[in-house]
């Protein structure tokens, strides 16, 4: 039982980080516009996000659960050692101000530790294609959906007057609340399809059924590091881009929301972060080209791409020395 309090503990630590990680991802583009104020923002994000996870369904945390790896090979001390190199990653990436992915961090982890630990062949291809499709093909997505959702924003809006930038400004309070409402669907399940796995792992449920007190934990220790904040990306999502105006915010939000929220639905576990980064690149390129700040998304896509082998080493690691003390 001490194996199965341990696991629960991180993972609540994991939807903690993750929280903080990603509470950029809603309330930059709504700050950068000065629509709300930070601690404002932040609120209305966090329980959004809260209440997020309830009314979507748990697709994304049966995938996580189920669909990657064979279930029979995740013991407590795997999914220890997974969680612990996902959230090694994430202190990391928080203390430098990078925007990395707590989605790539915890495949990884679990890639690592089970092919570490048992090898490569309970490692589901199918599932394995479907988590990797949604982890690299959702920013693509999100950058053709802000581009085009920006294009149509501007040829509707062609004719308007300048109080069109009243509406833009004002509105982004309900498109932040649709995008934190997606992205807590999206990302609490992950807390939640590790907690699940644990707790049929250690005999507690007869079956993989999220239970209601697990949605409620894992929801409310996202929304609490939401609540908290990560400052650092918060600057690079909302500013280091372009100087992001109320209609670039209104664009980003809408097209990042419904990526998210079908991804969500279709049970895959994408990176929010990515996602509404790369739809903040869309919209701005939607104006021109010359006016996105390409370096900057340069050094987050490098941090994308080591997340998932430095993950997987750590937590190969934790789990080998696991093994030798244990």
């Amino acid at each position: 039982m001490t194996a199965l309090y341990i696991l629960i503990a991180l993972a609540v630590i994991f939807g903690f980080l993750n929280g903080v990680h990603d509470a950029s991802n809603v309330v930059a583009t709504i700050i950068s516009s000065r629509t709300m104020s930070p601690r404002m923002a932040l609120a209305m994000t966090a329980i959004a996000e809260f209440i997020g996870p309830f009314l979507f369904g748990v697709a994304v945390a049966k995938m996580i659960g189920q669909g990657l790896v064979a279930p029979e090979v995740m013991t407590l001390p795997v999914i220890i050692a997974a969680l612990a190199g996902a959230i090694v990653w994430n202190i990391f990436t928080w203390l430098v101000g990078i925007p990395s992915s707590s989605s790539h961090a915890l495949v990884g982890g679990i890639l690592g530790t089970v092919i570490v630990g048992v090898g490569w062949t309970y490692v589901i291809p199918s599932g394995l294609a479907i988590v990797l499709i949604a982890l690299f093909v959702s920013p693509i997505g999100g950058l053709l959906v802000g581009y085009l959702f920006t294009k149509l924003v501007y040829l509707l809006a062609h004719n308007a007057s300048m109080r069109i930038n009243w509406f833009f400004k004002n509105v982004q309070v309900l498109t932040g609340i649709g995008l934190a409402l997606s992205q807590g669907t999206n990302d609490a399940q992950k807390a939640m399809g590790i907690i699940t796995l644990g707790l049929v792992s250690a005999g507690m449920l007869p079956s993989f059924e999220v239970p209601l007190w697990v949605i409620a934990i894992s929801a409310g220790a996202m929304a609490l590091g939401t609540a908290v904040g990560g400052w650092g990306m918060i600057r690079t999502l909302g500013g280091k881009f372009y100087k992001i105006r109320p209609v670039n915010g209104f664009c980003a939000q809408m097209g990042a929301a419904s990526v998210l929220l079908g991804a969500a639905l279709l049970g895959g576990p994408v990176s929010s972060t990515q996602v509404v980064s790369s739809t903040i690149v869309g919209v701005g390129s939607a104006e021109r080209m010359s006016k996105v700040r390409w370096g900057v998304m340069g050094n987050i896509a490098m941090a994308w791409l080591l997340t998932i082998p430095a993950t997987g080493l750590i937590s190969a690691l934790v789990y080998l020395l696991q093994q030798m003390i244990f």
